[in-house]
């Protein structure tokens, strides 16, 4: 992984992700309001739903299967492109301008809503070919900054990882928080700062209870 800048006096927090899952979305947009009201400063990573279920489709149901197969190299292919082309400070936009448009917006994961996240943020209408390219020109890349993510977090997980910092200064990385909508301001402040004690505790591993709703867009 390419370790970017963080400003002076801001504690850096690695996020992992994938712009296909609107879970992965609705806990980026409750970081990036975290970031209003914490010292913190977001580093963005690719991850791949595609990758992480690749050696288990026989597992998989059917239709996350074929979700898998038809739309999730896609959009994750471009992203890895624009940053591999254009550095770390593009993957921020770039997600944000997708997420929108995939999630909010309703227009899914499609070549159309990818093209016009390109457009969104100003790079180059040719990335799109990268979302059909048959023998992937970053697929290292792309492999390498997910197997990070999932080495810092452990195998039974899936997207989002986040890597905060934990009792001794050393990152420690959760998968997750799951949340559905996206808290603001204090609400969100609350939140990372529980993120923040769990990970201070030596040996801590997880909470977690059923969903019983779906992401909630509406106020994003």
């Amino acid at each position: 992984m390419s370790e970017s800048v963080t400003s002076p006096g801001k504690t850096p927090v690695d996020f992992w992700f994938d712009p296909l899952c609107p879970w992965a979305w609705m806990t980026s947009r409750w970081v990036l309001e975290v970031e209003k009201v914490r010292e913190i400063e977001v580093r963005w990573h690719v991850m791949s739903l595609a990758v992480l279920n690749e050696d288990k489709l026989d597992e998989l149901p059917e239709q996350y299967r074929e979700m898998l197969a038809t739309q999730a190299w896609q959009p994750v292919r471009v992203v890895t492109a624009a940053w591999q082309k254009h550095g770390d400070g593009i993957l921020g936009p770039l997600y944000t301008a997708l997420g929108t448009r995939i999630h909010n917006n309703g227009e899914g994961p499609t070549v159309e809503a990818i093209a016009g996240a390109l457009a969104d943020v100003g790079l180059p209408a040719d990335l799109i070919d990268y979302a059909e390219q048959e023998n992937f020109e970053f697929d290292a890349e792309l492999r390498a900054s997910h197997k990070d993510g999932i080495d810092r977090v452990g195998q039974d997980v899936g997207t989002p990882v986040i890597a905060l910092p934990g009792p001794d200064g050393e990152q420690i990385a959760f998968f997750g928080p799951v949340v559905t909508p996206a808290p603001k301001g204090e609400e969100a402040a609350r939140l990372w700062d529980g993120s923040v004690a769990v990970a201070s505790v030596p040996g801590f591993y997880e909470i977690k209870r059923t969903r019983t709703q779906g992401p909630d867009f509406s106020n994003l």
